[in-house]
């Protein structure tokens, strides 16, 4: 294999200690060794404060404005009891539910984009989140179905439609372009569904359906977050764990095989992990747009780094989605604007520069 393959993987040569630039060794008491990507460590850090200050601020927007010294002794118990019913039962619900289905979506779509090897390699574009819609809209319009169910039905639809998008894509293996132009073909017929049931339903179920297709964070409790929590809490440590494979794919099946990872088997797993978390993220929040398209690509353009910037990605996905939400209620007051109106307006203007940014640069 050559040296510069060995570089790109992340791969140290052998008989060699160097390691790429910007990134530190840190070597614990126990003889341990771990490499740090410093200026990607930094964004990763900055986005969390990012994060935390906002959610912290959009806890405190509303019809009842609540300072933010004053919300941070609510959280801890400190405040008093109009307060902390305020913060604990009606807002943090909201928001908790806001940076779990961005970092999901940020996630999925870090994990599409690598597999694909495409930045529009995004659920967006591939149609699961349209999958999503079209479960959800089966348990609204054919049996009216209650929230429970609507969630349900949007994690079966989320899942089926990454199936077919699979099975169609196989090929010896699933691969990039092809990847994305079944998943287009998927989005195509799948929206096409979604518009007929919505003229089959009734003028009620309709407008039901209608509101949950924006993709809102309004009237989010706590029955949306321990579901999607705990998600999370079984998926993201399964992802990191591969996310060495996961790099090493990016390189080509060939090298991926020779590097001893088993292509099919990481490829697989972290497609379902991604079926998964962007299905969960629907289910909870309906279908926001181009989160889970926008945020991997910033996120690699702070770091700067190789490879699929999962947790990077994570972050800026939960800060994209609480900025956007914090922006509708400040510019339009709470519940008037549903923070999908928001995140579609952004990123169809990013899907804009990047189709020319892409085309300047020859890939398409």
């Amino acid at each position: 294999m050559s040296k510069t393959a060995l570089r790109k993987s992340g791969v140290p040569e052998p008989g060699t200690h160097d390691h790429a630039p910007g990134t530190r060794t840190v070597r614990t008491p126990g003889g341990l060794s771990l490499r740090v990507d410093v200026r990607a460590s930094t964004v990763v850090v900055a986005l969390l404060l990012a994060v935390l200050t906002a959610s912290v601020v959009l806890i405190g927007t509303g019809d009842f404005p609540i300072p933010a010294a004053d919300v941070l002794k609510a959280l801890v118990g400190d405040g008093n009891q109009g307060q902390e019913f305020i913060v604990n039962e009606l807002r943090l619900p909201r928001v908790l539910v806001g940076l779990l289905v961005g970092a999901s979506l940020g996630l999925g779509g870090a994990l599409f984009q690598s597999i694909s090897r495409n930045p529009l390699g995004s659920p967006d574009v591939l149609g699961l989140a349209q999958g999503s819609t079209a479960g959800a809209l089966v348990m609204i319009v054919l049996f009216s179905g209650s929230a429970g169910q609507v969630t349900v039905g949007a994690l079966v639809g989320g899942l089926a439609t990454g199936l077919a998008i699979y099975l169609l894509a196989w090929k010896r293996g699933v691969h990039g372009y092809r990847l994305v132009l079944v998943g287009i073909g998927v989005s195509a017929i799948v929206t096409a569904v979604n518009g007929y049931l919505i003229t089959k339903a009734d003028l009620v179920d309709a407008a039901r359906a209608v509101v949950w297709m924006t993709g809102s964070l309004n009237g989010r409790d706590w029955s949306q977050v321990w579901p999607l929590l705990w998600m999370c809490v079984v998926l993201v440590p399964l992802v990191l764990a591969n996310a060495r494979g996961l790099r090493l794919t990016e390189m080509g099946d060939d090298v991926s095989y020779a590097l001893g990872v088993r292509v099919e088997r990481v490829r697989l797993l972290l497609m379902v992990a991604a079926v998964l978390l962007t299905a969960g993220a629907t289910a909870a929040a309906g279908p926001v747009g181009f989160v889970a398209l926008t945020a991997p690509q910033l996120a690699r353009r702070l770091t700067r780094s190789p490879g699929p910037n999962l947790v990077a990605s994570m972050c800026m996905g939960a800060t994209l989605l609480i900025a956007a939400d914090l922006a509708s209620q400040r510019a339009f007051g709470a519940d008037q604007l549903p923070v999908g109106v928001v995140t579609g307006v952004l990123g169809g203007v990013y899907l804009l520069w990047l189709l020319v940014t892409e085309r300047r640069a020859g890939r398409i």
